[in-house]
């Protein structure tokens, strides 16, 4: 078998495998190499549920690429038959000064988005599973809902191998290297060496050392999700009486959560989305600790105890990830500075996954025809080289 590629994709998790799958359906004969086993849960893109929502707070620019991902979510749902999206509302709360709710408000009137501002009143009489201070609002949009991380791995992984690309899992790449010219790549395995015309690489925390010539200033943070089952059952929080949320509490630290979607003993998930200052870590795919503590899951209980009471049940399980954060939390994805054949992408500062969908199609974009119809200014890989 040949080892030249028209593209190769250096990771197949969230962004990769959606890549790899934009690549496949194009024609393009597509190379996919993962360091771990499809859909693993040892990097960023698991943990049985990740919001999504178009009121964006991070910034009004976002908005585009999420409407877009949505139509992409369904497309991949038809095409593969796995249920990946379901909408259940969103509520975005906090203080009426916070970043959550003032950003979320200036991107629904931006783009001209459905949504409704609660005061705390209205907001404990249409949810009464939460407990606010009248000091608190929340923005409701109708289009929020929940995306299956694994599941939509899966699903760009299948529709990718649908589509003729070649997957091999358990083979990182150890090097890769740009031939001067700019018009062609060479991908380096314990198992071969493969060529191709383009290259995506799509690392997820172990951008460090495929990016490493950049020096790009990203930073690894250790997540943990928590699972807590109602005192009073899942009823009221079932995906049909109970949103996603996220609440930017008066510390500044952020948390978020999900209706039960787990069944009866499946409790309902919460996390910290910005972590207090105290207690977050900074690791490496290889020094995370994977074991939670005592001390975190109280933490995560004071946080729901007086906001969200008859979530804080007995405790279920959690499970650790990582967020790859840069300086300004933004993306980054574009060509490589000095590579044109080479297309980098994320890290995705810990929000990145609902955009799995359309980022595939932007990295084939930018592999394809070195440019992309979707607004990507933001996430210039080169801010960060201006900069220095």
């Amino acid at each position: 078998m040949s080892n030249t590629y028209d593209a190769i994709v250096i990771g197949l998790g969230g962004m990769g495998s959606a890549a790899a799958y934009q690549l496949a359906r194009r024609g393009q004969r597509v190379l996919g190499l993962e360091r771990h086993t499809p859909g693993h849960a040892l990097g960023s893109s698991h943990g049985k549920s990740r919001v999504i929502r178009q009121a964006y707070f991070e910034d009004p620019a976002y908005v585009p690429l999420l409407l877009r991902a949505y139509e992409l979510w369904r497309e991949i749902e038809q095409e593969t038959g796995k249920e990946l999206l379901l909408i259940t509302g969103g509520l975005m709360i906090g203080p009426s000064e916070s970043g959550v709710f003032t950003g979320s408000l200036r991107s629904a009137r931006e783009y001209g988005l459905y949504h409704e501002v609660l005061d705390a009143a209205d907001l404990r009489r249409r949810f009464p599973q939460f407990t606010p201070g009248d000091d608190i609002v929340a923005l409701y949009e109708r289009q929020a809902g929940v995306v299956r991380p694994e599941e939509g791995v899966l699903a760009h992984l299948q529709g990718a191998e649908m589509h003729g690309a070649e997957l091999h899992f358990q083979e990182p790449a150890e090097r890769w290297e740009a031939s001067p010219s700019g018009d062609g790549v060479r991908v380096t395995t314990a198992q071969g060496s493969y060529e191709a015309a383009r290259l995506v690489i799509a690392p997820g925390p172990w951008a460090y050392d495929l990016f490493r010539e950049l020096n790009l200033p990203l930073e690894v943070e250790r997540q943990v999700l928590y699972w807590f089952q109602p005192t009073e059952g899942i009823a009221p929080f079932a995906p049909d009486r109970f949103p996603i949320y996220i609440w930017e509490l008066e510390d500044g630290a952020t948390i978020y959560g999900f209706p039960a979607i787990d069944g009866p003993t499946g409790g309902a998930k919460v996390a910290f989305f910005r972590m207090p200052d105290t207690f977050q870590q900074i690791c490496t795919p290889d020094t995370i600790e994977r074991t939670v503590h005592a001390d975190e899951i109280a933490l995560m209980r004071e946080a729901i105890a007086t906001r969200i009471p008859t979530l804080n049940g007995q405790f279920l399980e959690a499970a650790t990830c990582m967020y790859t954060n840069t300086p300004d939390e933004h993306f980054v994805v574009g060509l490589h500075p000095r590579h044109p054949q080479v297309v980098i992408a994320s890290p995705c500062s810990g929000h990145g996954y609902k955009f799995a969908s359309v980022m595939g199609e932007v990295l084939a974009d930018l592999a394809t025809d070195g440019t992309t119809r979707h607004p990507i200014a933001l996430f210039a890989p080169d801010r960060f080289l201006q900069q220095a």
